[in-house]
């Protein structure tokens, strides 16, 4: 029992509906859209309670529908409730854990309490009740008061900020949720009206049951989704849809007070002085002799029955699905009642859809094929992501589980693969090669450029140990190469192509082919023109990679044409060229042997001439004899070695002139 704190009256609040939840929209987004509708009474307010981190979604969504009214205000509590509340008070929200605290808490305040007035002193908790200590104009005066007595402030500005304050922390004891006022007024008599808003909500997760035909027929698809209220009010008899889009979603701290950061600026004072006190002089240090290293510290060394026939499947409510550019949206077909915190899973489509039970490769290092179903979207709208559970058909697998599998998106008419399994009864193993094939020739001066035909092949050997059916192959883009296969179909996966299997191991074969260029120069562009090259003036044996006729190019040219097709354009060019460049070769190497000899016979001359330098007398005179004949030789030599060098470069000229 506690003794009684009169506080000054509130004025009551205009008459208050809670409008109650009549649709909700949840968005594959993570938001969810609710209308709250009903008959409001004239100047009536409307009041609810939302989730505190839904405020900010209201505030930035909130619509309100009235064919009368007009829109006031919407209210909202202070995000920190006792904070706010008891900004300003004397006392702390602790203060009113008991009675005796929270007279404690208002000491000094003036009082009237057991029919004496004074200033709030003290106040102790007894056996025989809350004993208060007043100062009045006569003196401490202690009162004992009993259960049902009051104690009454004389300031009533803080008795009514003391009222607010205890409702506020009524309301904290929920901190999880706010309370929204809405005031409308100008309506003369009550009238419908509605709001709308956008808040954060779990992800509605749509889920599939599909059971697998035999063959070429229909599938079934089951579609389930899961929806949880966390809306913080009840659903009762709420018309609920669920979308699935892609719509631009923002959050934005409108329920928050934002501060915004300013710059301090000092208060400026005269700088201040600093000075060094004098202690006088001292002796100068002593010398230390340098110490010696102290050794670091070590380390420590870190040391698969077939089954009886399944029964029927049961029927399943389906959703209205209503479809608009960019999204869909189930309609459930009744009412949903689901309280606040619950989770149902709740049935949206039961379908036939076209299927066909497939073999799938999208690994060519894969040992053993994916087993997938290839399915149509029939049904005319979306059909969202989610988690398939595939049920075999009636036969060997009739109602076993198979294995999940990944739904994507389904566009109305679509296509998908879905794999739910990998089915080691079949055998795979791959191979790649590549191949090149010359296949045209272009000449130009000093240059032969060979048209390429690129080959690239993919083998697929396959046992399907006696089965029958139809294999998908997905295989990689090659930039730039066309594919020499039929292509069913493209996409992120690359080129997808089919097989039909009919029991027996094969070998598939897939090719690229792309076009390239290879370019043979006759010589180094380096040199310069080789009409105008001396061999006097270059390093032969050095130089002779780079010549025309050299090795290299022609070795390279007799490759390529011993490779190209008879009916290549420009073989016969090539031919010719390779024909010059042969002639060419011949006389590179008899123009090399000249200069060889040509080398010999000058060496002899040198030694001549020094033996005439170092004799005397008869000798000297056969010396000189000697020198003569090895004069005449080197210059026999030099001509030689200049005719055969000019007849290489007339080859050259005629090789030449085949390329342009």
């Amino acid at each position: 029992m506690r003794a009684t704190l009169l506080l000054t009256a509130l004025a009551l609040p205009a008459a208050a509906a809670e409008l109650p939840v009549r649709s909700v929209t949840l968005s594959n987004a993570g938001l969810m859209q609710v209308e709250r509708a009903g008959e409001l009474a004239p100047d009536a307010t409307i009041d609810f309670r939302a989730p505190l981190e839904a405020i900010d979604d209201l505030l930035k969504s909130l619509l309100l529908r009235d064919p009368a009214g007009r829109v006031e205000a919407v209210r909202l509590p202070a995000r920190d409730l006792e904070e706010e509340a008891f900004r300003g008070l004397p006392l702390r929200p602790g203060d009113v854990e008991g009675r005796a605290s929270l007279m404690r808490a208002l000491r000094g305040q003036a009082v009237e309490a057991g029919g004496a007035s004074g200033r709030l002193m003290d106040a102790e908790d007894t056996e025989a009740g809350l004993r208060l200590t007043l100062l009045t104009g006569d003196g401490l005066r202690l009162l004992l008061l009993r259960d049902g007595e009051a104690v009454q402030l004389a300031d009533r500005a803080l008795a009514g900020q003391l009222a607010r304050a205890a409702e506020a922390l009524a309301a904290s004891r929920g901190a999880d949720m706010r309370a929204v006022s809405i005031r409308l007024s100008g309506a003369a008599a009550p009238r419908p009206v509605s709001l709308t808003y956008v808040a954060a909500a779990p992800l509605w997760k749509p889920s599939w049951r599909l059971l697998l035909p035999e063959g070429r027929a229909e599938a079934r698809l089951q579609g389930w989704a899961v929806v949880e209220n966390r809306s913080g009010a009840d659903w009762e008899g709420v018309r609920l849809a669920l979308v699935s889009g892609n719509p631009a979603a923002f959050a934005q701290a409108l329920y928050t007070p934002v501060q915004v950061a300013r710059p301090v600026l000092p208060v400026r004072a005269a700088e201040r002085v600093a000075v060094e006190a004098d202690t006088g002089p001292r002796p100068a240090p002593p010398e230390m002799p340098m110490a010696a290293a102290m050794p670091a510290p070590g380390m420590a060394l870190a040391r698969r029955r077939p089954a009886e026939g399944a029964p029927p499947l049961a029927a399943l409510a389906e959703a209205v699905a209503d479809a608009a550019p960019g999204r869909v949206a189930f309609t459930l077909p009744g009412p949903v009642t689901l309280r606040s915190g619950e989770t149902a899973n709740l049935p949206i489509l039961d379908a036939p859809l076209p299927a066909e039970r497939v073999w799938w490769v999208q690994d060519l290092g894969a040992r053993h094929p994916l087993d997938a179903v290839r399915l149509t979207n029939t049904t005319g709208h979306v059909l969202p992501d989610g988690l398939a559970a595939v049920y075999g058909p009636a036969g060997a697998e009739p109602g076993a589980w198979l294995g999940d599998a990944e739904l994507r998106a389904v566009a109305p008419l679509e296509q998908r693969l879905i794999a739910f399994a990998r089915d080691r009864a079949v055998q795979l193993s791959a191979a790649q090669s590549g191949t090149e094939q010359p296949w045209r020739v272009e000449l130009q001066r000093g240059l032969v450029r060979i048209g390429l035909r690129k080959r690239e092949e993919v083998a697929l050997a396959i046992d399907p140990g006696g089965a029958r059916g139809t294999l998908l192959i997905d295989l990689r883009r090659r930039p730039g190469a066309r594919p020499l296969f039929p292509v069913t179909a493209e996409g992120d996966f690359g080129l997808r192509t089919e097989a039909a299997l009919d029991g027996r191991p094969t070998t598939l074969r897939f090719a690229w082919e792309r076009e390239a260029q290879q370019e043979v120069p006759l010589w180094d562009p380096g040199l310069g023109d080789p009409g105008l090259l001396r061999w006097r003036e270059i390093d032969l044996e050095d130089s002779l990679r780079r010549l025309p006729g050299g090795p290299g190019s022609l070795e390279a040219l007799q490759a390529i044409l011993a490779r190209l097709p008879a009916e290549a354009p420009g073989r016969a060019g090539l031919e010719g060229v390779v024909a010059g460049l042969i002639e060419a070769r011949r006389l590179l190497d008899a123009a090399r042997a000249a200069i060889r000899s040509h080398a010999v016979a000058e060496a002899g001359l040198a030694r001549a001439r020094s033996a005439v330098e170092d004799r005397s007398g008869p000798a000297r005179e056969e010396a000189r004899r000697r020198l003569n004949e090895a004069s005449l030789a080197a210059e026999r030599a030099g001509t030689a070695a200049d005719a055969a060098w000019e007849a290489w470069q007339r080859a050259v000229q005629a090789v030449l002139a085949r390329t342009g």
